[in-house]
């Protein structure tokens, strides 16, 4: 009995969103902001290779890396813009509060 590959790799995108659930809630609020930095940085590199997906020599300006590199390029920079907000307000809840 054969498996549909369609199939397979569904269940395994449906298996990882658990983990990623249960593992990202896990995480202790002290250790939060130091992943939240990593993540940062990944996204990053995320960034400069969409750029260059995005900027692909070709003659059609609509051609799928094209599409897919400007794509990655806005869902990364939501990724940063809002890491760097979660790691801003995190950073707030050890400041000391004025009297």
């Amino acid at each position: 009995m054969e498996i549909d590959p369609f199939i397979f790799r569904l269940s395994i995108f449906i298996l990882s969103i658990f983990v990623g659930y249960y593992v990202v809630w896990s995480v202790t609020p002290s250790l939060h902001t130091p992943l939240m930095s990593v993540t940062n940085a990944i996204s990053s590199v995320i960034i400069v290779g969409a750029i260059i997906a995005a900027l692909a020599s070709s003659n059609n300006i609509f051609e799928i890396s094209n599409i897919f590199g400007f794509l990655a390029i806005i869902l990364a920079a939501v990724n940063i813009f809002g890491g760097f907000l979660v790691t801003q307000r995190m950073l707030q809840m050890y400041k000391k509060k004025k009297k």
